[in-house]
């Protein structure tokens, strides 16, 4: 892609958000009963090409088994209030109806208090006992504190992501996580992420990863770009981790499962998302307005109760719908909010693609009223 000119001396690439693309019908349809929505990583199978983002306001242990039966992964954040409270259901209350101008201070308080590695242990064997594919989240910093209860949990894939999560980071002062090692030496699979660039999903996918989580900032309920100044449109940043899936194919013979985490707001972003190269989606805002999530008609990412540097607040997302309604339908509206995959299930059936994998090879232009 060739670069754009700024200033003397310096020059950018001009990058594309999935709002500024549109999938091209072609010249087959089929019917959408025929298409297939399945999505494996490793040894585990799931009906819907989803992971549920590891955020307090969309992830309990009972949306998470809820999501299960509905046929997605939930990823519950082990560095959240469900491990740091035994009962966080008031403060999840209180965080709701909070005025505007007390929320920051009162999030920094409530993920104060330290995570207690006995209610990790707790809360994933909630999930297993429920027969579920248990799936959890770590920061970086996290798996390294966590790293002997992660690996005696009964965790089937563990998520390490942050903001941005690199295969190499350098500190004077820490012991920092050294990613690679971790990561080959888990039994169970790893996603890790956020990244937003060709070369940092190529590295983080010779880790060892099973798969890489792309997009860094893109989230409704996330400001690390006002704040940080980073990311890239997520159109670009989901094809650049395509190419580099392919380059690692190539060399390994491995292939490693591309999640587009954020900048998604309905279902037509979802298959746009895919198109350009995702095998699995990270919802969090949407399933936020779900009337069985915990942040009752709010979103908030973790790193809106950071101490010193918030990159993030509570987001008003209002309710939709059910889980149900909101993954499978029936729409209540004609926004894009509900019946998201039955949507990509039509869009698929549209453009004559049986799977997830067939439909990443449909073609796409810019503009066009996307």
């Amino acid at each position: 892609m060739a670069e754009v000119e700024i200033g003397m001396g310096k020059a950018g690439r001009r990058t594309f958000d999935l709002a500024d693309v549109s999938i091209i019908p072609s010249r087959r349809t089929r019917d959408a009963s025929d298409v297939d929505l399945s999505w494996q990583i490793d040894a585990f199978t799931f009906e819907l090409p989803l992971i549920a983002s590891a955020m307090d306001a969309v992830v309990s242990p009972t949306t998470a088994i809820e999501l299960g039966r509905l046929g997605a992964a939930a990823a519950l954040h082990l560095e959240g209030v469900w491990t740091r409270w035994e009962q966080p259901e008031p403060l999840l209350e209180e965080i709701a109806h909070l005025p505007e101008e007390k929320v920051r201070t009162r999030l920094a308080e409530i993920y104060e208090e330290p995570v207690k590695p006995e209610l990790v242990r707790d809360r994933i064997s909630q999930l297993h006992d429920a027969g579920l594919v248990t799936c959890a989240s770590v920061t970086p910093q996290g798996a390294t504190a966590l790293a002997d209860v992660i690996r005696t949990a009964e965790i089937d894939l563990l998520v390490i992501q942050g903001t941005v999560v690199s295969a190499e980071h350098v500190s004077r002062s820490d012991d920092p996580l050294n990613l690679k090692r971790f990561v080959r030496e888990l039994e169970n699979p790893v996603i890790v992420g956020g990244c937003a660039s060709y070369q940092a999903a190529l590295h983080l996918m010779r880790t060892g990863a099973a798969g890489v989580l792309v997009g860094v900032g893109a989230g409704r309920a996330s400001s690390a770009r006002s704040v940080l100044g980073l990311g890239q449109g997520q159109a670009t940043a989901i094809a650049d981790a395509r190419a580099a899936r392919m380059r690692h194919l190539d060399e390994t013979g491995v292939y490693v499962h591309v999640i587009a985490d954020g900048g998604m707001t309905n279902s037509g972003d979802i298959a746009k998302a895919i198109v350009c190269g995702a095998d699995s989606v990270m919802l969090g805002s949407p399933l936020a307005a779900a009337s069985e999530a915990p942040g009752g008609g709010w979103n908030w990412g973790l790193a809106a109760g950071h101490a010193t540097l918030p990159r993030g607040g509570r987001v008003k997302v209002g309710t939709v719908g059910t889980l149900e309604e909101i993954l499978l339908g029936p729409a209540a509206d004609h926004d894009g909010t509900t019946n998201l995959f039955g949507a990509l299930r039509k869009a698929m059936a549209l453009t004559g693609h049986a799977s997830v994998k067939e439909m990443q090879k449909a073609d796409l232009v810019v503009g066009g009223d996307a």
